[in-house]
């Protein structure tokens, strides 16, 4: 062979090492991650989550001795989870159901809490707090959550006694109310009455102009805890339960899924972060899970609950 035909054939085997070095890493970085649930495996519920800055802030019941307060995990991409610090600790038990928002005018970020059957606000510089009590809203109430339209308007919606009423409030401003509450929704539908009358976990999708009203209900210690939604118009309603309800529910080894907070990824997929129960006993022990929501051709909302059962992970910002 001369110098010319051993030349020509290295080229080529540099050339096969290039390509096979470049479809390796193509296939490498395209290769996407996968979980499973417990997504957090602590005793956690009631789960609400932010993007700040390219940092994803958790916020949930529980983890705080006991229910006395706050804390924050961190993540950057909705799988791996950090325990961060307390971030609200008022003082009283009960502290439930946290529902934190960035105001994108201040920058400043607001805490929805309920403390012993009170539903309030406090407020902080960072999405790691120190949260600081603004004001109280309203008694005998539960589970707060604060959706902005797309024109800027606020609503807060809750849960008040008697009767776990889904209610909403229109705000003046992230602290200040502004007029009268109104019922959207109390206990009415057989699977809502299954083990205990309830409707609650309140929590807003807007999609296609509609206002997609995502809820748990039933008992939230008993395994029959599942998730409906119901879709309206407007933020202030009146709103119609999905003909599919409920869409999230027990299954095989699967017990009382609900109460939980709607995010969306980097291709606009829907996920659904909220917790399980560890049994199928009436007791409180829960977990943090995730799992995709979805619409069909007709707009109706969907989901699943999973539990040690392998899946793609969220596509990250």
């Amino acid at each position: 062979m001369n110098a010319k035909s051993i030349k020509h054939q290295m080229q080529w085997i540099l050339l096969l090492i290039l390509i096979t070095c470049v479809t390796g890493c193509v296939s490498r970085t395209t290769e996407r991650a996968t979980f499973r649930n417990p997504l957090l495996p602590g005793d956690l519920a009631d789960p609400a989550v932010i993007l700040h800055e390219g940092t994803y802030y958790l916020y949930a019941t529980g983890d705080v001795n006991g229910d006395n307060g706050t804390r924050v995990f961190t993540s950057t991409n909705l799988i791996d989870w950090t325990r961060g610090p307390v971030v609200f600790q008022p003082g009283e038990p009960h502290v439930w159901a946290p529902d934190v928002w960035r105001d994108p005018e201040s920058g400043r970020f607001y805490l929805y809490y309920t403390v012993n059957e009170t539903v309030g606000v406090a407020e902080a510089s960072s999405p790691t707090g120190p949260f600081t009590l603004r004001r109280k809203f309203f008694d005998r109430a539960i589970d707060a959550h604060l959706f902005q339209d797309d024109d800027g308007k606020l609503y807060l919606y809750y849960v008040q006694f008697p009767g776990f009423q889904l209610s909403v409030q229109p705000m003046a401003n992230p602290v200040e109310p502004m007029g009268k509450p109104t019922v959207m929704i109390h206990p009415e539908a057989d699977w809502e009455k299954k083990a205990g009358e309830v409707t609650e976990g309140p929590w807003i999708i807007k999609r296609d102009g509609r206002y997609y009203l995502l809820y748990s209900g039933s008992g939230a210690n008993t395994p029959d805890y599942a998730v409906g939604y119901a879709t309206a118009d407007h933020p202030l309603g009146p709103f119609t339960r999905g003909a599919n309800n409920p869409i999230i529910h027990r299954s095989e080894g699967l017990f009382g899924p609900g109460h939980g907070c709607a995010i969306q990824d980097a291709e606009g997929q829907w996920w659904h972060i909220y917790h399980q129960k560890r049994t199928d006993r009436f007791e409180w022990p829960r977990f943090i899970a995730m799992d995709r929501l979805w619409f069909d051709a007709n707009g109706e909302l969907h989901g699943r609950a999973t539990r040690n059962e392998e899946q793609p992970a969220p596509v990250i910002h």
